[in-house]
């Protein structure tokens, strides 16, 4: 069967409905605003292109569902929720009809402006919550609250719309076997597992969307549709750090089990207490806490802990999971980690059982006077607090854009080990094809003076690099470049110090960049967090320093020790100083890596 192509600006539907602009597009179609020319006022009306080119029985579904949408809204009596003037037929497909709502959707806002300011979506949730109140007294389940079904009228009032795949008691469902509609990342758990939905599978989604009104980000969204339904059945999103009196109430809404989130006349209450700058105190109940270990404080203060420091939306837990997966996340606004002591017998002045040679560190430890391993140096050098995160992006590449491609891809292509999985982090996609490992074909290094006795450790010398960034590294260390990765390393990698330079990153914070990579990380290897956290580096609070451990399979098979300190300078470029070794190896690299963070000048910086 053939269909008109004469949509657009200009048409007239059912002798009455004149087609203006296009408001709105999504998935199944685009919505335009119109006039009713019979009635003389503005309407929006919802056409399903969709429906143009899909075969004859999906089209017969979107039928149903369009019919469905107007019956679930026609039941529901309430402000909150846009009304359905009429339902017609035109070019073989249906179209709606609606209420014109003169603002942009809750998605659009938050894009073109910024996060929310949480009282105002605790406003705004309070809102939507009435509607869902009101849909759920009449049988409708919207089964698909987002932001871009949430419209914030120029008026301040605040509409839900979009009940095309609502669920209505005593209807037949549409919904084909093994068929999950919504988008995913608004899904609730129990959904996404092929449960029932009920009101709390609403009030789910309505906590998701509050979480990307107040953070500017999708707590769940992943790379892909399975890794997003994983991380919404299985994974906990960081704290809303930005939610204010707000915060409580989201963690309480984003319970896994439905059962343990409350109901609508609770949550209505936590939403009016933050709306009106109170703190919920009933929604503390629902948040599980987490204790603090006292290793995780800092032991040159006084114990405290700032911040979030008791509140995780993870359950609490001791330590790695039986399959070696991360610690739930601590929450961001903690104080900073600590900085280990250096070790007094640095691991390659003795012979490891069970270690072969090859897996001792190859160079000099800071604490030792010559590349030789000699002892008796009288004072180690003075170590700055470690700070920065995981190796980002290379410089001037754009990198931070497309590295989440990058680490799927290979892992899911089985690259799950060690270096392999680091270098698949720090893809661009850009100008190499191949982002395999290769000798630096650029300007060679400079190598300068060494400072006064004391300034760098015996051993050891100063490196200006082609990008503009300079560093100390032990003497014998030649410069690789993977992908856009710039490492130095004496064994092609075994032991290794990589920077990574990114001028416009992607995260709010190190912090949020490293608890994302990590995600990702800890489902597809054997990995285990030995600390995460945020910390200061140099004045710059912005600043996160990330320890694990892992077995590599592939390249230089055996348990691994790697630390990465990510922070942001002052023009927001993000630089990520990371090493990495064999566990054998760990106490000689941990101190190297104090000595690279003491002598490492970003571009610009004076080098002394």
């Amino acid at each position: 069967m053939e269909h008109s192509q004469s949509t657009g600006t200009g048409l007239l539907l059912a002798g009455r409905y004149r087609l203006g602009e296009s408001i709105g597009r999504g998935g199944m179609g685009k919505v335009w605003r119109a006039h009713d020319e019979v009635l003389h006022r503005v309407v929006a009306v919802k056409e399903l292109t969709a429906g143009r080119f899909v075969a004859e029985a999906d089209r017969l579904v979107l039928h149903a569902r369009t019919q469905k949408e107007a019956r679930a809204a026609a039941r529901i009596t309430h402000p909150g929720v846009v009304t359905v003037h009429d339902v017609l037929e035109h070019d073989d497909r249906p179209w709606i009809v609606m209420q014109y709502v003169d603002g942009p959707s809750l998605a659009d806002a938050a894009k073109e402006k910024g996060p929310i300011d949480p009282h105002e979506a605790a406003r705004i949730g309070l809102h939507v919550l009435g509607a869902l109140r009101a849909a759920h007294a009449a049988g409708v389940l919207h089964r698909d609250v987002k932001p871009g079904n949430v419209l914030l009228a120029r008026d301040g009032s605040v509409l839900i719309t979009d009940f095309g795949i609502a669920a209505i008691e005593g209807d037949a469902t549409i919904t084909r076997t093994g068929e999950l509609v919504g988008s995913i990342d608004y899904l609730a758990p129990e959904r996404v597992r092929g449960g029932d939905p009920g009101p709390a599978s609403d009030l789910w989604s309505l906590g998701a969307t509050l979480y990307t009104a107040v953070e500017g980000t999708s707590p769940f969204r992943r790379t892909s549709p399975i890794s997003t339904m994983q991380a919404v059945v299985a994974e906990e999103p960081p704290y809303p750090e930005k939610a204010g009196p707000l915060a409580p109430v989201i963690v309480a809404l984003l319970r896994k089990d439905p059962a343990q989130r409350p109901k609508a006349d609770e949550a209505g209450r936590m939403l009016l207490d933050a709306m009106e700058g109170r703190s919920p105190a009933a929604a503390q109940a629902y948040v599980p806490t987490q204790r603090v270990l006292r290793e995780d404080l800092d032991p040159s203060g006084d114990g405290s802990v700032s911040g979030h420091d008791l509140v995780t939306l993870g359950e609490e837990s001791d330590g790695p999971g039986p399959t070696g997966t991360a610690r739930a996340a601590r929450p961001s606004g903690t104080a900073p980690w600590p900085h280990p002591a250096p070790s007094p017998h640095p691991s390659h002045q003795a012979n490891q059982a069970g270690h072969s040679p090859q897996s001792r560190s190859p160079q000099p430890s800071p604490r030792s006077p010559s590349p030789q391993g000699a002892t008796g140096q009288s004072s180690p050098p003075t170590v700055v607090p470690p700070t920065a995160g995981l190796a980002t992006s290379g410089p001037g590449s754009g990198r931070g854009k497309s590295w989440r491609t990058a680490v799927l891809a290979a892992l899911l292509a089985g690259l799950v080990a060690g270096g392999a999985v680091f270098a698949a982090m720090n893809q661009s996609g850009g100008d190499r094809a191949d982002g395999g490992r290769t000798t630096s074909t650029g300007p060679a290094p400079t190598t300068t003076a060494q400072g006064a006795p004391g300034d760098i450790p015996d051993g050891w010398h100063r490196v200006d690099d082609p990008e503009g960034f300079s560093l100390v590294v032990p003497k014998g260390w030649k410069r690789q470049t993977e992908g856009d990765n710039i490492d130095y390393t004496p064994d092609n990698g075994r032991h290794r110090i990589r920077i990574n330079v990114d001028p416009s990153p992607d995260f709010e914070n190190p912090y949020m960049h490293a608890l994302d990579l990590e995600r990702i990380v800890a489902k597809r290897m054997e990995y285990t967090r030995v600390k995460l956290g945020q910390t200061t580096y140099r004045d710059q609070v912005r600043s996160s320093l990330w320890e694990f451990t892992w077995t590599e399979k592939r390249d230089f098979p055996g348990p691994r020790h790697a630390i990465d300190l990510m922070y942001y300078a002052d023009d927001g470029t993000e630089y990520a100083i990371y090493m990495s070794s064999p566990e054998s190896s760990w106490e000689t690299t941990r101190e190297q890596f104090d000595v690279v963070l003491q002598h490492w000048r970003a571009p610009g910086e004076r080098t002394g």
